[in-house]
């Protein structure tokens, strides 16, 4: 009755139109009133909740990923890979994933990385015969790899939530899935483009190699700097984030000089807003797991769940299915935290590997950011395109398709996730 209580109130606030945060607290405090607990019980959960060393790593990687979209990383990046690329028909599109899956190795945010490349190159896009719609999806599809490649901040919510697996696992665990993923966009890119000759007539000189190379050398190097930072152990995840903002500074007021103070001031409160709205909701999220754990009504619906389906494969298949739909409305650290508790149980009784689970998570809730009917990132790329979000929906579903191929393989070849980790020593 209570564990019902709890879910039923949750989904009506839902419903409802509340948001996410008031919705899970006010389900949370009614189902602890029911059963009788203190109502410090909140208060004291949500410090709790929030209170933990790794969790502020994710106020610094959202502050380092708004500095360096607005430093210009994104502009310089786009023309080195353009002048590797080349210019033939499609070649643009090609362009547009591999700018997305680089920048996501520093921003480690979806919708981020897909503003940030999609006011640079929908304009080089559109310009050059590619359609407003196929532009703008493929840059939503593409800038949701950020949340696999590393560094993620959905990747440091859940190993908050599942210490088992730690960040840096977890970040050598993204790298390979998330290559993969972006190569799996590249084919329904190149086909679609040269079917419909994208780009075909249109010729522009090639920017030297030389000369964008040593303009993007600052941003290619954020990257590094963070995972070998990580590698050797010069510093923590956490640390990383304070590197990686330091760093972004530099770039954008020292090397580039696109920043000014009150330019800093501005990314200040704006990343400050993002990270206090993400951190209640963690906070207050960490009230509905206690409540749910507590009373065990997770543990006893996880065992159903688990006595329902005698098939490891039917399970995959049920748990992904249930990620996709909570994907297209929610975004990936509140799907986290709303599911995990829940999840965690059942990976433990199948006996999966928590850092492939982990993965597997991120990679089915990054489709989900470019797949309707929220589609926070197809939604940013479509308002910066001018267009509407259904001009889109003809070519997204094939980047669904292509996306879900990557996670599929990720499903059946768990090493393509493991394999690093392992050999790094986190496993």
């Amino acid at each position: 009755m209570i564990g019902a209580t709890l879910i039923g109130l949750f989904l009506l606030a839902l419903v409802a139109g509340l948001p996410l945060a008031v919705g899970l607290g006010v389900a949370s405090v009614a189902v602890l009133a029911m059963a009788g607990f203190d109502q410090l019980a909140v208060p004291t959960n949500i410090y709790a909740g929030i209170a933990k060393y790794p969790l502020l790593a994710i106020p610094m990687f959202i502050l380092a990923g708004m500095i360096f979209e607005r430093s210009g990383v994104a502009v310089r990046l786009v023309r080195f890979v353009t002048a590797i690329v080349g210019e033939w028909t499609g070649s643009l599109a090609v362009v547009a994933v591999l700018v997305s899956m680089l920048l996501g190795g520093i921003s480690g945010s979806g919708p981020a990385d897909a503003a940030a490349v999609a006011a640079v190159m929908l304009p080089s896009m559109i310009k050059r015969g590619y359609p407003k719609g196929f532009s703008a999806g493929l840059i939503a599809a593409s800038g949701s790899t950020a949340i696999v490649i590393p560094p993620s901040v959905a990747f440091i919510v859940y190993s908050v939530m599942v210490p088992a697996a730690t960040v840096p696992a977890l970040f050598a665990a993204g790298l390979f899935p998330g290559i993969v993923a972006a190569a799996c966009l590249l084919v329904p890119a190149i086909l679609i483009s040269r079917k419909h000759g994208f780009g075909r007539d249109y010729k522009a000189e090639r920017p030297p190699l030389g000369r964008t190379f040593i303009d993007a050398i600052w941003g290619l190097m954020a990257p590094v700097i963070i995972l070998g930072g990580l590698r050797t152990g010069l510093f923590t995840p956490t640390e990383a984030a304070v590197i990686a903002v330091a760093y972004g500074i530099f770039v954008g007021m020292v090397v580039y000089r696109t920043i000014g103070l009150k330019d800093l001031f501005r990314i200040l409160i704006d990343a400050g807003e993002l990270a206090a709205v993400v951190l209640m909701i963690i906070g207050i999220a960490s009230v509905f797991a206690w409540a749910g754990n507590t009373l065990g009504i997770f543990d006893a619906a996880a065992a159903t769940l688990v006595g329902l389906h005698s098939s490891e494969w039917l399970m995959l298949l049920s748990i992904n299915l249930l990620l996709l739909v909570a994907g297209m409305f929610l975004d990936a650290i509140s799907v986290f935290l709303i599911l995990l508790p829940l999840l965690v149980p059942i990976a433990l009784a199948m006996e999966w590997d928590l850092v492939w689970f982990g993965v597997m998570m991120t990679i089915n809730l990054a489709i989900g950011q470019f797949t309707p009917p929220m589609a926070i990132s197809l939604m940013i790329t479509s308002r910066i395109a001018g267009i509407g979000m259904e001009e889109t929906f003809r070519w997204v579903v094939w980047l669904v398709l292509a996306m879900g191929a990557g996670l599929t393989l990720m499903i059946v070849f768990p090493q393509l996730a493991l394999w690093l980790p392992g050999r790094l020593g986190y496993l």
